[in-house]
């Protein structure tokens, strides 16, 4: 792939938006489609807002790339090598999608899925050639979160993917093997079980569980993984004396954490307690003040790393 060849974004919502942005940004030219007219006729707008943001980070392109919209999948992919679909987490709806793609699509052009909790094995069967087939799961949103989880069967489209995806300046992982949510989806769901176990055994609520989580161990962990958290956590000795003086109070915790039910009265509960939380400030509003402060820890962390 040259610096400057069309990318199809099929898909063009939250992330396809934000998937639109990071690629203009750094030069190529994005041919989107969506299925809904409405999403299609707002595009130009959305993603340009979101360019500004990345402006904000330093990104000065000597070639902004150009957008174009098509209303049909054929127009959006006959003639790239890389599509990032970006369809709903429907099954049956992604192989009917992917039908479209291979009756138009170059042989050598990637399939890249934005699935955030479908598998390879799950979305591959639809395809004739499924070995150009990739997820490459971001975190939400794309153009200002580094991670992109990656899987393939294929080492050449696995290496495609790598170079990509690095050549945005994204943070690539690989999965061994595939799995539902990837591995930050799984890590997220995890923290999350706990954090609705807890207002639901009236340990916290959840403005609390979240100020806890932000200013403690989310801050920490901007910084340094979970498990170098714990190798830094058994001081001289690390990882090895942790597991060994620590390890059972860590089972002692484990054994105590909740398996909650997302009942009516527990989803109440979340509804009102973030209904309290976000303070009467809109989606958008919230979304801003996300974004915001996204940027800011990331030109943070940019400086901290120059020299």
């Amino acid at each position: 792939m040259t610096s400057h060849a069309p990318v199809a974004v099929l898909g063009c919502g939250l992330i396809g938006e934000s998937w639109s942005a990071l690629f203009l940004a750094h030069g190529l030219d994005v041919i989107g489609w969506d299925p809904d007219a409405r999403a299609r006729a707002a595009l130009t707008e959305r993603v340009d807002r979101l360019c500004r943001q990345l402006d904000e980070l330093g990104h000065a392109p000597e070639r902004r790339g150009a957008l174009s919209i098509v209303d049909n999948v054929a127009d959006a992919v006959r003639s790239v090598t890389w599509i990032q679909e970006n369809a709903p987490e429907n099954v049956p709806l992604k192989h009917r999608l992917y039908a479209e793609i291979e009756a138009a699509a170059a042989p050598n052009a990637v399939i890249a899925s934005s699935t955030s909790s479908l598998t390879w094995s799950e979305l591959s069967v639809a395809l004739r050639r499924p070995e150009r087939f990739v997820t490459a799961h971001p975190f939400n949103p794309p153009h200002l979160m580094p991670l992109v989880e990656i899987f393939a069967v294929d080492d050449g489209v696995r290496r495609r993917a790598n170079d990509f995806y690095r050549s945005l300046g994204r943070e690539t992982v690989f999965l061994k093997r595939d799995a539902v949510g990837h591995i930050a989806n799984r890590l997220a769901s995890a923290l999350w079980r706990e954090a609705v176990n807890i207002v639901a055994e009236g340990i916290a609520d959840v403005s609390d569980v979240d100020a806890a989580l932000v200013h403690g161990p989310g801050l920490r962990w901007s910084v340094v993984g979970a498990h170098m958290a714990y190798h830094l956590g058994g001081g001289p000795g690390g990882i090895e004396h942790y597991l060994r003086h620590l390890g059972p109070s860590q089972e002692r915790r484990w054994a105590t954490l909740g398996t909650p039910r997302l009942t009516p009265d527990i989803c109440r509960l979340l509804i009102e307690g973030v209904a309290r939380e976000a303070d009467g400030r809109s989606i958008a509003e919230l979304e801003l003040s996300r974004d915001r402060g996204l940027i800011a820890a990331i030109a943070t962390r940019r400086n901290a790393h120059e020299p």
